[in-house]
């Protein structure tokens, strides 16, 4: 173990537990905690907290257009405001945007429960990408990009009277562009009521946004702000003396000491990502073992918890811990705001957050690890006084916290725009700068996506929608570089091969990485039966190929170490994609195992992504000289270094690592790209 021992100090008598404020969390998952499960559906709704609300929330929503809605995870918001509007007879559909997938379902599902009925039917649905509901439901829980396409058919929402914008507090970039698109929506359709609701946000700030009074009388405001209290016990805060070298060995040194000590309840640990989640599980285990027994004040029960995590490992972090075992919780941000975890007493705060941040020289969304904002930290903080009062362990010192930002930057003006200003375009909004946004975009984010969109030929010189291809492009829920390599499959005959790489992409990953020494080779020598010197994706189509030759076989999956699941949502998505293609009158065919064909047309979209390997022996971009890395998890980290290759994605660690990566001649962005590249930006 690490000699270094974090020294936690009081806070100055002027230093108080912060009020609970804006706050951002990337990585989510849909699962709440229900002490009530064992009791009836009415009795369980009536213990929520929004409860008591009820009357004055559809009193709000009588008298102004927007209500501003803050309430803490789990206070019944996004399941019972609908129901309330439709037991109080509110005419037309109820539409709730959700920023994932995930909760649209499970939130539809849960509905279905408390009103007797069956999901999909007249009462509640869903609809999310490659799964929509066919037939019009009161209650419509939807993900945000399925309302903006909707939008394009329907740009007034004439078919509801009311939508919700669930978990505004991550200020998503659609939840932002939605926002700016219903403020305008507000101004012609008086009779549409729209609830923007968060676990904690920045309330001041939209309801200026929203609020069309342009007089001085508060009676005219159409905006409104309401929060539903939650409960919270005292909290005591404490910060390290100086700074630690290393915040994951100082979280797990931290755990272990108040393991030892004679404070009782259970501890969350907060880190950046799952790597490091994965790592402090790993260490705790393992030092728990060297502890004398006479030190030891409980056994620990340690658990990861992360956005990615299977769902069955999800759900362990909700079970009170054996007798004799305390319950170690160590979480991304996805613990922030999104889950509430029983039992937590103690909170260990490394002070970072990883987000995605777009780089307009490559063109390329990175994950930073970077300080989180004075707003997260109140949020963690928050989570040690649910249940009793608590202590907040900050591995930061109390100078550097005062130094942190207010409030973690919205998407809107750290992402790739690229997908967001084609759909944009889409609705028909000509004049991007006059948009209004929440939160405005830089300059730099809004030109490079229209660069990349005119290489793409999705738009023409004067900004316009291209048609067929533009229009075409806005209307599968893609990155625009995916669905251009879709739209050109055709015409190199490999729209087979290019429709199942596509599809493989929509997933974070169908191998299953074991943690076990004997597994972890096993999956190693698996992987490489399907690997080839062409790439990732080449490699992606060979494990799809031996699925479905398999007869998709769970038996084929678990032997090989991959995802059953991941791929079943393979196979999905690409059926709904080849519908698609279908309906474009693109043909259908295989190019019978020539990978440069595949390849050849790969480049045909990806072309932005494209790096070279400089004489240094790393990899830079061909605009802008970034130095790029291959990730260990690509099938080219063992293998020789290709001179040309394109990534999908770049990621952030300590480097700067592609990922996805496919094995291409310079020779083919000549051909396939000539007005994005020239001769003399090849480098030898």
């Amino acid at each position: 173990m690490s000699e270094f021992r974090p020294k936690f100090l009081k806070p100055s008598d002027t230093t108080s537990f912060l009020d609970r404020d804006d706050s951002y969390s990337v990585e989510t998952t849909d699962f709440v905690y229900n002490r009530y499960l064992s009791q009836s559906i009415q009795t369980q709704r009536q213990r929520l907290p929004i409860f008591n609300n009820r009357n004055h929330i559809l009193y709000l929503l009588e008298k102004y257009q927007t209500l501003i809605l803050i309430g803490e995870t789990g206070c019944g918001k996004s399941t019972q405001i609908p129901q309330y509007m439709i037991e109080a007879e509110w005419p037309g559909q109820i539409g709730v945007c959700e920023p994932r997938r995930v909760a649209a379902i499970s939130l539809a599902n849960r509905v279905a429960d408390e009103t007797g009925t069956l999901v999909q039917q007249d009462t509640v649905g869903y609809a999310v990408r490659f799964d929509a509901c066919y037939n019009k439901p009161k209650i419509k829980y939807m993900t945000e990009g399925i309302l903006l396409r909707e939008m394009m058919s329907d740009p007034l929402l004439k078919g509801y009277s009311a939508i919700m914008l669930d978990e505004a507090h991550e200020r998503s970039l659609y939840t932002d562009i939605l926002m700016g698109l219903m403020k305008k929506i507000l101004k012609k359709r008086k009779d549409l009521r729209l609830i923007v609701a968060s676990a904690t946000l920045d309330a001041k700030e939209l309801h200026d946004f929203f609020n069309n009074n342009t007089t001085d009388d508060k009676k005219n405001d159409t905006a409104v702000i309401m929060s539903v209290e939650g409960r919270q016990f005292p909290v005591e805060i404490f910060y390290i003396s100086e700074p630690v070298p290393c915040y994951v060995q100082a979280s797990v040194d931290s755990v272990l000491k108040i393991n030892a000590s004679k404070a009782t309840g259970d501890i969350l640990v907060f880190l950046t990502g799952q790597e490091e989640v994965d790592r402090a599980v790993r260490l705790l285990n393992e030092h728990a073992n060297l502890i004398e027994e006479s030190r030891k004040k409980e056994n620990m029960m340690v658990l990861p918890m992360y956005g990615s995590l299977p769902h069955h490992e999800q759900l362990k972090v909700f079970k009170p811990p054996p007798n004799g075992y305390r319950k170690v919780v160590v979480a991304t941000n996805v613990a922030e705001t999104s889950v509430t975890i029983p039992g937590i007493v103690h909170v260990i705060d490394c002070g970072f957050v990883k987000l995605k941040w777009y780089n307009t020289e490559t063109h390329t969304d990175s994950l930073v690890v970077l300080p989180i904002s004075k707003s997260s930290a109140a949020q963690r903080a928050g989570r040690a006084g649910r249940v009793r009062s608590g202590n907040v362990y900050r591995l930061y010192t109390e100078e550097d916290a005062a130094k942190l930002a207010d409030n973690t930057p919205p998407e809107m003006v750290r992402s790739n725009l690229t997908y967001a200003v084609l759909q944009i375009k889409a609705l028909g909004i000509a004049n991007l700068l006059k948009f209004s946004f929440p939160s405005p975009p830089p300059i730099e984010n809004l030109k490079s996506a229209l660069e990349i969109l005119y290489a793409l030929d999705a738009i023409d010189i004067d900004g316009e929608l291209t048609k067929p291809i533009g229009y075409n492009m806005a209307e599968f829920a893609l990155d625009p570089l995916y669905s251009k390599v879709l739209l050109s499959s055709g015409e190199f005959g490999c729209s087979e091969e290019i429709l199942t790489i596509i599809a493989m992409l929509q997933v974070e990953t169908v191998f299953t990485k074991p943690t076990s020494g004997n597994s972890i080779i096993r999956a190693r020598i698996q992987k490489r039966l399907f690997e080839v010197e062409e790439g990732d994706l080449i490699t992606y189509l060979n494990v799809f190929n031996g699925f479905i030759q398999s007869e998709m076989s769970q038996g084929f999956c678990h032997k090989n170490f991959l995802s059953y699941k991941s791929l079943k949502r393979v196979v999905e998505i690409r059926k709904r994609l080849e519908k698609m293609m279908r309906s474009y009158e693109i043909p259908i065919e295989s190019c019978i195992r020539s990978t440069e064909t595949i390849r050849k047309c790969l480049v045909k979209g990806l072309f932005p992504n494209a790096a070279y390997l400089h004489h240094s022996g790393v990899y830079k971009t061909i605009r802008g000289d970034i130095e790029l890395f291959v990730h260990p998890d690509s099938v080219l980290y063992t293998m020789s270094q290709p001179q040309w290759i394109l990534f999908c994605q770049v990621v952030h660690t300590t480097k700067l690592y592609m990922k996805d990566l496919t094995v291409i001649e310079n020779d083919w962005l000549l051909e396939l790209a000539p007005h994005f590249y020239y001769k003399t930006t090849f480098r030898e």
